[in-house]
């Protein structure tokens, strides 16, 4: 077992204060929206095994089958095949998809063989991976998660009554839904700029109007303080101008209780809005991106990868799995889990052969190898490594998240 030392990465779009809080720091007053946990080669985690701070992908690399465990080596190669973040968003991320693994090794193929640098800003594919992701909310947490029927998208524009807005109130109206979305959609991000720029001001200015009225005639109603309109107004403000905020109006606004979580697939369009989050997912940096971005947006390939079908997000509530919490996600690369201790309780043992990022987000936990005996205290904010040849138990008093490879 080893105690991590992890990289935050400084979006703009993060808080200032909720992952300092969590680790028990002072607020730099820049923003903190991701701590990343893993061996992604953008920002490994370290340890110490005696010799000095070391990059767990490289700890990695020196003995793959020890650390990873032979099955996940034969099924994921010798690498760490998830990455575990806290996501803290105090703004609106990019609005965006993931390929899934066939379209992400096409993809990648055809950017290496046109020699487009890995780094180049309009490249889309940075691996051959796909990247299947899970948010779990330690906040009260918002989002956006796949399509809205069309009808309701359609209701929902017309609501703003904005002149701009009635060809695409027509179409999600009058066409087949999966061919209405996509129309609409390709409609908005291929259209002039400076045009739609003044409908999407008017439709921010006719959202503000109805989010106020929302609030003053149901503070306390089933869509939030701010009504259907509130997400939408507060993305306009973040995003002046951009047609991703027309582009939001066709997805479903979620809303998580801490606890609850969101598995998100290849093609699903989302975008985090507002609160702290464990995520984890297969270790990819494939993104295409919708809107809501100064970010490159390759609208034809986006259009390839989209899944234009309608579905309401589904929210996941843990599952219990002997002394665990798990959340169900249809991948092998990662299982998330949640272990909630009791201070009379006995000590648990975690099974499974593989490697295992833990981190705690309550109270004080003991970590054991049953093995050699060896332990190590976590307490609010602090993550550890083991290795799949470790034994671990676990006891203390608080809250762990597990996660680990489902093989």
């Amino acid at each position: 077992m080893d105690r991590l030392e992890n990289a935050v990465r400084p979006y703009a779009w993060g808080s200032t204060t909720a992952i300092p809080e969590l680790l028990g720091v002072p607020p730099t007053g820049e923003p903190q929206a991701e701590m990343w946990m893993g061996a992604h080669p953008g920002a490994p985690s370290h340890l110490d095994r005696g010799a000095g701070p070391v990059p767990l992908s490289e700890v990695i690399e020196a003995d793959p089958e020890r650390e990873l465990g032979a099955a996940t080596v034969r099924a994921y190669g010798p690498r760490l095949p998830f990455l575990l973040k806290l996501l803290a968003a105090a703004a609106p991320l990019s609005l965006q998809v993931h390929p899934d693994l066939t379209q992400a090794a096409e993809g990648f193929a055809a950017e290496e063989a046109q020699g487009v640098p890995v780094d180049a800003p309009h490249r889309n594919y940075k691996d051959r991976n796909h990247k299947p992701e899970l948010v779990c909310a330690l906040t009260p947490f918002e989002g956006l998660c796949g399509f809205r029927p069309a009808a309701e998208a359609a209701d929902l524009l017309a609501g703003l009554d904005v002149d701009g807005l009635k060809p695409y109130v027509d179409i999600l109206h009058a066409s087949p839904e999966n061919d209405a979305l996509r129309e609409v959609l390709t409609a908005v991000l291929t259209a002039d700029r400076d045009e739609i720029a003044g409908t999407v001001a008017q439709a921010a200015a006719a959202a503000e109007r109805r989010s106020s009225a929302d609030a003053q005639a149901a503070p306390d109603g089933q869509d939030g303080p701010h009504g259907p309109y509130g997400p939408y107004a507060s993305i306009a403000r973040h995003y002046p101008g951009d047609p991703g905020v027309i582009a939001a109006m066709l997805l479903n606004h979620v809303r998580l209780q801490p606890g609850e979580a969101l598995y998100l697939g290849a093609g699903v369009p989302h975008a985090y809005l507002d609160g702290l989050g464990i995520e984890i997912m297969a270790n990819s940096d494939n993104v295409l991106r919708c809107g809501l971005t100064p970010k490159h947006v390759d609208v034809p390939e986006l259009l390839r990868i989209v899944r234009f079908e309608s579905s309401p997000p589904e929210i996941l509530r843990p599952e219990a799995d002997g002394a665990e919490e798990a959340y169900a996600a249809p991948v092998g690369e990662f299982r998330l889990s949640r272990l909630v201790l009791a201070a009379d309780g006995r000590p648990q043992t975690l099974a499974g052969r593989a490697p295992v990022i833990l981190l705690c987000t309550e109270g004080r936990v003991l970590l054991r190898d049953a093995g050699d005996g060896s332990e190590l205290a976590l307490e609010r904010g602090q993550s550890a490594y083991a290795a799949a040849e470790d034994r671990l138990e676990v006891s203390g008093e608080g809250t762990i998240f597990r996660a680990t490879v489902a093989v």
